[in-house]
């Protein structure tokens, strides 16, 4: 504009360019509000036949509403129609327009495949949530009654020799199974509730085994709020019953200490008896019910990153041992467990 000795303020020559790319980010609104759901799924062959044309229109629209609100921009010694101003700014910046237009248009489409992904990606994670909050209620709901049922055999033993200690286990039972039901689809509760309902199972076993089985649990104080499985312990606390301490001559004891250890939430379930090695196969297959049970879902809640394992010493007592990842829920409260011993001497 100097060469051609025009005076021209800064002003006035921001404001066709801000014009200019305001009219852009319309029509890049427009396209976007539009236009994106075609941008995402279009092919080659809809791009040649729709988008290219659509390109030039564009372009040339943009321009001739541009060129028609600035008649002050000049294009040489002497004024001009719109016409020629239209095709004089067509020939020097289509190809600029052309420029904004496709990598508005390539931008737009690299943002809705990305979503695309992401949604899908969703939606998997979602199936995969939903498909394993099915299996933990599926175990549930094949624990329940395998537990129901076993403490029922219990019940009918007692009916014959004691009928008010069957009547206390009915009582005992029958908070069980509404702490169970309170519970609803809670999958991970403190390790202090399931501790408490560990302690109404033991109270049934006691009395079903009149005072010959001595038990006790030590839970460390750090890990009374730690996050544990619902019902995590009840299989193997059965298990240690029915394959250990009722397989055992005379006294027998059964214990459950949990503490922190390095970092994760150690619990071990120690009981005496007769070992692993001496179950038969039907025991074997009956203790399937529960560990297996068990240890998927271990596999549900934590991956990789848990560990179980059966321990047995010379003497036939039996541990079961989990490290479980040691997590708390957001709020934490301030409780405290009544230790429960009874005879801890008689344990090494």
């Amino acid at each position: 504009m100097r060469s051609w000795r025009y005076h021209i303020s800064y002003l006035k020559l921001l404001l066709p360019w801000c014009l200019y790319f305001i009219l852009w980010g319309v029509f890049c609104q427009i396209m976007w509000w539009k236009f994106h759901p075609f941008i995402r799924r279009a092919t080659t062959k809809s791009i040649l036949l729709w988008v290219v044309p659509l390109s030039i229109v564009v372009s040339v629209i943009e321009e001739a509403i541009w060129v028609a609100s600035q008649p002050q921009i000049p294009i040489g010694m002497h004024d001009k129609s719109y016409l020629h101003r239209l095709q004089y700014f067509l020939d020097s910046e289509l190809l600029d327009n052309l420029v904004i237009f496709w990598f508005t248009f390539c931008l737009f489409r690299a943002i809705l495949i990305y979503q695309s992904f992401r949604e899908r990606e969703f939606a998997a994670a979602q199936l995969e949530t939903q498909l394993t909050q099915a299996q933990l209620r599926a175990l549930r709901m094949q624990l329940n009654p395998h537990f129901l049922f076993n403490t029922m055999n219990s019940v009918s033993s007692l009916m014959r020799s004691d009928m008010e200690a069957a009547d206390q286990v009915l009582e005992q039972l029958s908070s069980m199974l509404r702490i169970t039901l309170d519970r609803g689809e809670q999958q991970l509760i403190p390790l202090a509730e399931e501790v408490d309902f560990i302690q109404l199972y033991l109270s049934i076993q006691k009395t079903r085994f009149r005072g010959t089985v001595h038990h006790y649990i030590a839970i460390g104080p750090e890990v009374l709020d730690a996050l544990v499985p619902t019902m995590i312990l009840q299989p193997i606390v059965e298990n240690a019953y029915m394959h250990g301490v009722a397989k055992t001559v005379g006294e027998a004891f059964i214990g459950i200490e949990a503490q922190n250890h390095e970092g994760q939430l150690r619990i071990c379930v120690r009981n005496s008896g007769r070992g692993l090695a001496q179950q038969c196969p039907a025991e074997t297959t009956k203790e399937q019910v529960g560990v297996a049970n068990v240890k998927s879902r271990l596999e549900l809640h934590y991956g990789n990153a848990h560990c179980f394992e059966l321990k047995e010493f010379p003497d036939g007592e039996v541990q079961a041992i989990l490290l479980l990842p040691l997590q708390y829920p957001v709020h934490l409260t301030d409780r405290s467990l009544e230790y429960a011993y009874d005879n801890p001497d008689h344990h090494r």
